[in-house]
């Protein structure tokens, strides 16, 4: 979500699939009869994996094995968190039962990380005494069970390989590949390659090899980190496998045709920045691929988000734009165990990427389509088939994330409950007088993802299960804060859900300093995300109260409170963020309303720079991280047009345009002149989304003016910082800042 962050959210959990977020939401890879989605949380160790050199990312180094922390003082460190084992994606084998998941390790001491595939049976417990005894572990991610006795398909070092008794098989043919997906039948499969789509100034000057000078002469030059000079694509493949006798012992493996779906075009599927494999499924009969593409290019590219859903005929390479019509995202199509019936996520207006994100469903046979979550006022985050006539998926409501089950005609129940967010992941047993079974993922402020077993009975509370304990060793040595709810009363009358973080040991006879965080996105909700970097644990680990409220522009209050903040960036959201810190401080002793910060990435950035102008002297320190200070540059500058079109209301020029000028008008650097209270502005050089030079010209900004401030900058970190030194750097100069204004004065 362009400001934003749903990989700030653990990576942070935000609104929508498609480019997210934190955060974040990690999106399972199914069966062939099931929805292979990543999620956030996948895109993420991805991202983490290439920026800190992992094995995953092509090198050959000792891997990383799971830390071993001592933690003293009882509070929870940036080292500590760096020491945590983060767990991405989850399958299940249909044969055998057992659960193959991902789990990252990462070295401070090296900068670099490595992903494991852990391959555990549920049913059976550990030597010692853990809930899945362990069958096996290796170096590798993005794991597909190959349906052959346990066999698992899986990346490392951009190739694919099978793991086949104990033995990793490289499929020859299928290096240098950014992902995978199985055919139903095990005859085929689709890997995703990066295509030139942009001539390099050596391809048009032979003469100038060293030349480093790029000729740009369209938009969507730049996108999220990179130079857009390649797309993924989709190439069909047949799959040949040769075994050791009579035995199931795979031998060897090849892939060989490779026929691209996109031949000859410069579009992408998946999509950039985040899509996956998940944005593409084959029909349960081996002959379709469905696959997610935005057919534009350039400045067409740049302000539509206008994605559709084809089907590829593998056998007549035939293509229909199955969702044409509808003029927003269309993305991550799923069959039906029985192929009857295709799925997908879908938003209706064009260059809103975050309107409602709706589960559709659409009969194969009959065409006909439905809006399956029509009543649902919120997001669709991920979701599967759990038969051919019911669908499991998550969506956000009041600030927790809650797995759901519909039917077709959209009679839906909820599975879960708690002070948690769940990401669902696999149907782990049919329906049964015990009960349906659920293998899912949760998180919440107070905890990193774990993998639970969720057991649901029609009328009753469901029952859990922890099924892995990757973190126990930390929280055993640390003591967490307290996650307590708060409804209060807007300026305009409604009520609004802030999150009140307490210290470990709290005294409501003390006074604590105060952080109010402003949230990024700006439509990503302030759920129950633990973050690595925005973790509200380690604020509060460092004695300060966290206020963080669910401001208009979030989703899980309402499609109205969710989109009423574009356009009006300095309004109502604005008169929100004081109300949740001014009510806090009035009615909350223990709250000291003359040690307050404010803090904020991204949109939340942005909201800090503005707040710095307006703040009537209630803050005595700020942190920006990654934000927009002056909009006028960031209309031009940023490259997804379509967002700054749609939430700033459109050009700054148009003079005509009531909407636009209100948001330039609220631009933060127009109100530098009042402008009086200590800021720390910090900010990645390979951000393309708000460029470093706004972080830049506020710092010069507060120092021309006499305030105290201070720079970080990061030449190697994008919207986020994701190599583990510089994600230490970053958090000792986070409490450096607010404990010299909030606790040392």
């Amino acid at each position: 979500m362009y400001y934003a962050t749903k990989l700030q959210k653990s990576l942070y959990f935000t609104k929508k699939s498609l480019h997210y977020c934190f955060f974040f939401s990690n999106f399972a890879a199914k069966s062939e009869n099931a929805m292979k989605l990543k999620t956030i949380i996948m895109f993420s160790m991805a991202l983490l994996a290439a920026s800190c050199g992992s094995e995953e990312a092509g090198e050959e180094k000792t891997p990383i094995q799971k830390p071993s922390i001592t933690i003293s003082g009882g509070r929870l460190t940036p080292e500590a968190l760096w020491a945590m084992g983060r767990i991405g994606t989850a399958v299940q084998d249909i044969e055998t039962g057992w659960i193959a998941y991902t789990v990252s390790y990462y070295s401070v001491e090296e900068n670099r990380s490595t992903t494991w595939i852990r391959i555990c049976n549920p049913f059976e417990k550990g030597a010692n005494g853990e809930e899945m005894c362990v069958l096996d572990e290796f170096v590798g991610s993005e794991p597909e069970w190959f349906g052959n006795s346990g066999v698992l398909a899986f990346m490392r070092n951009g190739g694919m390989f099978l793991r086949s008794d104990g033995h990793d098989v490289p499929v020859k043919g299928a290096e240098e590949i950014d992902g995978f997906l199985l055919s139903p039948m095990r005859d085929k499969a689709v890997i995703i390659k990066q295509v030139k789509t942009v001539a390099s100034t050596a391809d048009k000057y032979p003469d100038l090899p060293l030349a480093s000078g790029r000729v740009v002469d369209d938009l969507m030059y730049k996108h999220w980190d990179e130079w857009t000079e390649t797309a993924p694509q989709p190439f069909v493949c047949d799959l040949q496998l040769a075994y050791f006798g009579e035995g199931e012992r795979i031998r060897s493996a090849k892939i060989s045709g490779g026929e691209n779906i996109l031949e000859g075009t410069p579009y992408e599927s998946p999509m950039k920045p985040f899509g996956g494999v998940e944005q593409l499924a084959w029909s349960p009969d081996n002959n379709t691929i469905a696959y997610t593409c935005r057919k534009k290019s350039g400045l067409a590219y740049a302000v539509s988000t206008n994605s559709d859903i084809y089907l590829y005929n593998v056998r007549t390479r035939e293509h229909k734009n199955m969702t044409e019509g509808n003029m927003g995202y269309d993305l991550n199509p799923c069959y039906s165990p029985d192929g009857r019936h295709i799925a997908w996520l879908s938003m209706e207006r064009d260059g809103y990427e975050s309107d409602e994100t709706r589960l559709m469903v659409q009969d194969t046979e009959t065409g006909e389509r439905t809006f399956v979550t029509r009543t649902l006022d919120s997001n669709v985050d991920s979701y599967y088939w759990r038969d051919n006539s019911h669908i499991v998926f998550s969506a956000v409501w009041h600030g927790t994330t809650m797995m759901y089950e519909t039917d077709l005609a959209g009679n839906r129940r909820c599975l879960t409950e708690g002070q948690f967010d769940y990401v669902p992941v696999e149907v782990l047993a049919e329906a049964s007088e015990d009960g349906s079974k659920y293998l899912c993922l949760r998180h919440s402020m107070r905890e990193a993802n774990e993998l639970y077993e969720v057991t649901s009975r029609a009328g009753e509370q469901p029952e859990i299960r922890q099924l892995t304990h990757e973190n126990d060793n930390i929280y055993s040595q640390i003591e967490m804060g307290t996650v307590v709810p708060r409804w209060q009363k807007t300026t305009d009358g409604k009520q609004m859900l802030t999150w009140i973080i307490l210290p470990p040991d709290f005294d409501p006879q003390k006074k604590y300093p105060a952080l109010l965080y402003c949230e990024g996105g700006p439509q990503s909700p302030v759920s129950q995300f633990w973050s690595y970097r925005w973790n509200f644990m380690m604020m509060a680990a460092n004695d300060y109260i966290i206020v963080a409220p669910n401001r208009r522009g979030l989703p899980g209050f309402g499609l109205k409170w969710n989109e009423q903040i574009s356009g009006d960036y300095g309004g109502q959201c604005m008169r929100d963020y004081f109300t949740a810190i001014d009510e806090a401080c009035a009615n909350l002793p223990y709250i000291d309303k003359d040690r307050l910060g404010c803090v904020g990435a991204s949109f939340g950035g942005y909201s800090v720079y503005w707040i710095a102008g307006h703040h009537n002297k209630r803050f005595k320190a700020f942190i920006a991280h990654d934000g927009i200070f002056n909009m006028e540059m960031q209309y031009l500058e940023t490259e997804e047009k379509w967002f700054a079109n749609w939430d700033m209301g459109g050009a700054y020029w148009d003079k005509n345009n009531a909407t636009a000028q209100r948001t330039f008008a609220n631009s933060p650097h127009k109100f530098v002149d009042k402008w009086d209270t200590p800021i720390l502005c910090i900010h990645g050089e390979k951000d393309y989304r708000i460029l470093a030079n706004q972080g830049m010209a506020a710092f010069d900004a507060a120092k021309m003016r006499g305030v105290p401030a201070e720079l970080l900058i990061f030449p190697d970190e994008n919207h986020w910082v994701l190599k583990p030194q510089n994600g230490i750097l970053w958090q000792r100069t986070f409490f450096a800042w607010l404990d010299k204004w909030l606790k040392d004065n």
